[in-house]
């Protein structure tokens, strides 16, 4: 069984080695000790957030504070290509579901979109609440799936602002139930016209997966974000609900490009 992960704040590990103590401090070393319950003896990883994975074992358990020996510190690079899930917000939580399942199987960014149809609404008074909100589920997935890397949830968009995202990527690409082609012949071709992706410098490129609220995209939001460079695509034979859609492309879109 994989070991247990908790967060620390990214550059809290740079200068840890072999050898080294790490303490982990805070609310996640109270749930490590309060909750897991971990004690001297045992395995842990702790991760930065932004690639760094400490993997060590732990010395000593107080309240409020984790004494770790590192073991091993590694570094995972982000993939060469990035997805990003556009989610519109819907009602009953299922956007947040959407960013949570996503996140778990490797999204690596999320950007909430305030859609025309979107019944939810993000209003002044309560959208830094509301994105604090979604970045805490992403990290709880995150920390849940074991991995380094916190998906960044990025500023809510309205229309406009998703248009200026679309022209940005180097690929968007609109699930839509009134779309031709699937998902996985768009997604084929896009990456057959690429060069070789990778490198140490990191991610060089960015591919958006949009996926509408509960009342679909309007044809006027297809027809403006195709008009700033996305292309529609077909996920199934079947309407999924907006918290479904995110994590089937997703999981789709990381076999075809090879990041599984």
């Amino acid at each position: 069984m994989s070991n247990p992960v908790f967060f620390t704040d990214p550059g809290t590990l740079d200068q840890q080695v072999p050898g080294s103590t790490f303490i982990l401090g805070g609310s996640e070393a109270r749930h490590a000790v309060t909750v897991k319950r971990l004690g001297a003896g045992e395995s842990v990883d702790i991760a930065d957030g932004a690639g760094k994975r400490l993997t060590g074992t732990v010395r000593a358990a107080a309240p409020g504070e984790l004494t770790v020996e590192c073991s091993e510190l590694a570094v995972e690079p982000r993939p060469g290509i990035r997805l990003v899930l556009v989610q519109a917000l819907a009602k009953g939580d299922r956007d947040e579901l959407g960013a949570e399942t996503a996140t778990e199987l490797g999204i690596d960014a999320v950007i909430p979109w305030q859609a025309e149809r979107s019944i939810v609404r993000w209003k002044a008074e309560r959208a830094a609440k509301a994105h604090a909100k979604w970045q805490s589920v992403v990290t709880a997935a995150a920390k849940q799936a074991r991995r380094a890397w916190i998906p960044e949830v990025r500023a809510a968009v309205d229309g406009a602002g998703l248009q200026s995202a679309v022209a940005a990527a180097d690929f968007a690409v609109i699930l839509h139930e009134d779309a031709v082609r699937p998902l996985r012949q768009v997604l084929e071709a896009w990456r057959d016209s690429q060069p070789p992706a990778g490198g140490p410098s990191g991610p060089d490129r960015e591919v958006l997966l949009v996926v509408g609220p509960e009342g679909g995209i309007s044809p006027r939001e297809v027809t403006r974000l195709c008009d700033a460079g996305a292309v529609t695509a077909l996920l199934g034979h079947h309407v999924l609900r907006s918290s479904t859609a995110g994590p089937a492309a997703t999981v789709l879109a990381s076999d075809i490009l090879g990041r599984w």
